[in-house]
């Protein structure tokens, strides 16, 4: 049984892999295509994102090989062979269960050690793909805009010779204001040598160019702006065009959740977390000590505006320790200023008080970004831990599942495996968008399809142990029947 389970196992995570993989490569189909990709590069991408896919992976292959296990037994009667020996469910499954711990073991293993150099990798790739230049391949009766700084319109080519014929080419690398203009019967373009250049020969045709900057820099307007006529009998261009694969420096993934195992990430939560409390302090520190309606930022008001007299006595009540907001209404101080005094501290008040919306605006920003960054981390972390649990949590769905339904082969148990991993795809993507937006705690997030599976399988478990026929319909309609009995209900209604 054992070795049914391991074999089934193999084979449903190499589907699964294969099924994931090729979703994977169709949301990043756009970085692949038309770049002229080498063979090399493109292995490169498939391993890395083989290892990307894995972990979800797993769960699946868990449950789907469960479920043909235990199908295949029970339609084959050597589960209930077994039973009636007197040999339990739980005696029978023990070997498996052992089996999965160890893979729930890889798969954290695999999580937390590999899959953070191999997302590194993959992603530093797929950034470099996206900023590669695309493959030069010019199409007929279509413009062309793969070049940066060019649109080229062809209206034949002779691919054979190299040519191109009837050639409209707008050069925008200078600006739109200065844009040129080209016309030619025929050109061919040439890739160098180093592969870095493109050396654009043109021939019979001729060229207009705006002369707006050299317009401007003489005159110092842009009013009757000139332009240059030229035609020539053969023009050469040269344009950079780099279009090799430049690769971008994995360390600056160095700082991302997905390039960190346990132990770093706790250490990033950690670090940010006490910096984000600094921080916070430090802000309400300042807050404190330059709020609107503070000591020293009312006196140098009261200083500014109210005559000398009252800044005296202002003066001597600090100097007597006596608080003069308490000594003095500041009401009553406000109402004994003039007109013209009040419109000035009324401007100094609302301008200093805008000044403080927008400091406390920035603060939450600040400080938002912090909690952002920590909310990443634990999410991250809390990740390499459920879906190393929810391949045990699969198998004691998988398990008693196809005990209790007793079919075996790819049919029923490919349709209740999506079904069910569907359905454990939407929970587990609420709990973790939950999560990321601070909806809701990290760890309840990410360990809500736990919460959600785990009653199943131990309910399914149970079932299966009792020899409970769950999906009998005889069952179900002696369960019916006083229910049809207390409405009237018969069968020939």
């Amino acid at each position: 049984m054992l070795r049914n389970f391991l074999g089934l196992f193999v084979l449903t995570l190499v589907i699964c892999i294969f099924i994931l993989l090729m979703q994977f490569v169709w949301l990043h189909v756009r970085d692949l295509v038309g770049k002229g990709v080498e063979l090399s590069v493109l292995a490169e991408f498939f391993i890395y994102a083989v290892a990307s896919v894995v972990p979800l992976a797993l769960p699946l292959a868990v449950l789907l090989s469960s479920l043909m296990t235990f199908g295949n037994l029970g339609e084959q009667v050597e589960l209930t062979a077994m039973k009636a020996a007197g040999v339990s469910l739980f005696r029978i499954i023990r070997p498996l269960v052992i089996a999965v711990m160890v893979i729930c073991v890889g798969a954290f293993y695999f999580s937390n050690s590999v899959l953070p150099v191999s997302q590194v990798k993959l992603w530093t790739l797929i950034f470099s793909l996206r900023q590669k230049s695309p493959e030069l391949d010019i199409p007929e009766g279509e413009f062309y805009d793969g070049i940066s700084g060019y649109h080229i319109y062809v209206r034949h080519k002779a691919p054979k010779r190299g040519m191109l014929y009837d050639m409209m080419i707008y050069d925008y690398s200078k600006g739109f204001k200065d844009a040129t203009v080209m016309l030619a019967d025929s050109g061919k373009i040439v890739v160098s040598d180093d592969k870095h250049y493109l050396m654009l020969h043109l021939y019979s045709g001729e060229s207009f160019e705006n002369l707006s900057r050299k317009q401007q820099r003489a005159t110092g307007t842009t009013k009757n702006i000139p332009y240059r006529r030229e035609t020539f009998a053969e023009k050469q261009i040269l344009i950079d065009f780099d279009s090799d694969l430049t690769r971008y420096d994995e360390s600056l993934l160095a700082d991302q959740h997905v390039s960190k195992d346990t132990r770093q990430l706790l250490h990033s939560i950690d670090s940010v977390h006490a910096l984000s409390v600094e921080k916070g302090s430090e802000q309400s520190q300042q807050m404190i000590e330059s709020r609107y309606l503070g000591r020293e930022r009312h006196t140098a008001i009261a200083n500014e505006q109210m005559n000398a007299e009252r800044a005296q006595r202002i003066a001597e009540a600090k100097a007597k320790g006596v608080d003069w907001l308490d000594k003095y209404d500041p009401d009553s101080l406000f109402a004994s200023l003039s007109n013209n005094e009040k419109e000035r501290v009324l401007s100094i008040a609302i301008e200093r008080a805008r000044a403080q919306r927008d400091q406390i605006d920035y603060n939450a920003i600040v400080l938002d970004d912090y909690q952002r960054y920590i909310r990443k981390h634990e999410v991250e972390l809390h990740r390499k831990f459920t879906l190393a649990f929810a391949c045990l949590i699969f198998f004691f769905i998988g398990a008693p599942l196809g005990a209790i339904i007793r079919k075996g082969g790819l049919g029923t148990p490919v349709i209740i495996s999506v079904v069910m991993f569907i359905f454990y795809y939407i929970i587990d993507n609420t709990g973790y968008k939950m999560a990321r937006e601070a909806l809701w705690p990290c760890w309840a997030g990410m360990w809500l399809s736990s919460f959600v599976l785990l009653p199943i399988g131990i309910f399914l478990t149970y079932k299966a142990a009792t020899d409970s026929s769950l999906f009998n319909p005889e069952a179900w309609a002696k369960w019916l029947e006083p229910i049809k009995k207390k409405f009237g209900i018969t069968d020939d209604n």
